[in-house]
């Protein structure tokens, strides 16, 4: 059952709307308690509603609730879920973004030294590929039977079965275990290459360096499989044609090793290299100034309206009530434009919003208060809490429903699962 669930979940991030998990997004029991209260509330005077059997609108549906979500945690990262930590947050810098990229991921103590950092990247992290033989667009050699083949990666084996038929092509073939790959998520990335008329299976690990004490991330063998053997040595699946390798890299002078290109330093850096230094031309890392780190919170503030603005206005040629939603949202700027604007944030004509950098520093200079000068900023945020928390708890409001009945005034009772609908949506067709 575990499996199953875990191949519905992975099909659901990467079919409908996938996004990065944060530390928000785990919760006391507490706050899921909070969570159902309110959906109690919510749904005791709710009417019943049809079930909604679109696949489009449960894609929308789902969709609304994921993108509130990654506006509440933009919002959370920025501090927005303390009252005076708003915008506190510092942001880092690096001499080469080429090179190296930071984001700042500690606490904002201000008794915390927060040393600057020497990186000269040497090496980066690769990942593993197995390269297939180029076979001709021909007729499968093999004979017509039931194969298959294990891998063996993260300290998992599995098997993959597959039938070959009589007349069945090598790029049929190559191009249904590729599918066959990419669609168990087991951290394989399959593509099909051509030259010179000739095809090829590739196989990409998904992370990159060596565990330890291996020798590789993953590997391809039919020798012990429990049917037909012989396609991997046919396709070539077995050779290894780009070994796994750990990034190397010097920090503040003293050689260091990383399995990937992406890690933290210290509990207060966290670090992607993206190429390799000159030589004796190391990478500068530290925490901007303050002015600096306030105007990139404020356009990722900024950012997060702006993507869930656009998530939801992709849906409106087909969903006639994300207009509703769009429009709650509208009136949340507007009625802070004024002062917005004053600080430097712009109205751009599809309705985002951006900051002037220039504007801003001016308004900053000549501000004696900067609490009170941002302030409405601050409630503009508060606000978009607010509003993302409740899209989040009921995203159903905002699709198209045709109401079945009333309930009694005075004789309502609690229907705590009409708001989450869509959770069962990602199950369709497993069950």
């Amino acid at each position: 059952m575990g499996a199953i669930l875990n191949t519905v979940y992975n099909n659901y991030l990467s079919t409908y709307t996938p996004k990065s998990v944060t530390r928000y997004d785990a919760h006391k029991k507490s706050e899921l308690r909070s969570v159902y209260s309110s959906i109690v509330k919510l749904t005791k005077d709710s009417p019943w509603y049809l079930p909604t059997t679109s696949k489009e609108t449960q894609q929308y549906a789902v969709d609304v609730k994921e993108n509130a979500r990654g506006l509440h945690n933009t919002i959370a990262q920025l501090g927005g879920l303390e009252e005076d930590g708003l915008l506190t947050k510092k942001s880092a810098f690096s001499s080469n973004e080429d090179i190296v990229s930071a984001t700042y991921i500690g606490t904002e103590n201000p008794d915390e030294p927060v040393p600057e950092l020497s990186i000269e990247v040497r090496a980066l992290a690769s990942s593993q590929e197995n390269m297939g033989t180029f076979l001709p667009d021909e007729p499968v050699s093999l004979p017509p039977d039931t194969y298959s083949f294990d891998v063996g990666i993260n300290d998992m084996n599995y098997e993959f079965q597959f039938s070959i038929s009589a007349g069945e092509t090598n790029r049929d073939v190559q191009e249904r275990l590729a599918r066959l790959i990419n669609n168990s998520g087991i951290g394989l990335k399959a593509s099909v290459l051509e030259a010179q008329g000739r095809t090829a299976l590739s196989l990409v690990s998904e992370g990159s360096g060596l565990p330890a004490g291996k020798s590789e991330i993953f590997n391809i063998s039919d020798d012990r499989t429990s049917k037909r053997s012989g396609t991997a040595q046919y396709f070539g699946l077995d050779y290894t044609a780009r070994e796994a390798s750990n990034a190397v890299f010097l920090l503040n002078g003293e050689e260091r090793t990383a399995s990937s290109n992406h890690f933290t330093i210290g509990k207060q850096f966290e670090v992607a290299l993206k190429g390799v230094s000159a030589e004796d031309d190391p990478v500068k890392v530290g925490l901007k100034e303050d002015m600096d780190s306030l105007a990139d919170n404020i356009s990722q503030l900024l950012g997060g309206y702006n993507g869930f603005l656009k998530a939801a206005s992709a849906y409106l040629d087909t969903q006639s009530r994300s207009r509703k939603l769009i429009q709650e949202f509208d009136r949340i700027a507007e009625q802070y434009q004024s002062s917005l604007e004053a600080m430097g944030v712009r109205y751009e004509e599809d309705g985002t919003l951006s900051l002037d950098r220039d504007l801003f520093r001016q308004t900053a200079a000549q501000s004696e208060d900067l609490a009170e000068t941002f302030g409405s900023l601050k409630e503009f945020s508060s606000s978009l809490l607010r509003k993302s928390n409740q899209v989040s708890l009921n995203p159903m409001n905002y699709v198209e429903k045709t109401v079945v009945a009333y309930k009694n005034p005075g004789h309502t009772y609690v229907s705590p699962y009409t708001t989450s609908a869509y959770s069962g949506m990602m199950f369709n067709g497993y069950c």
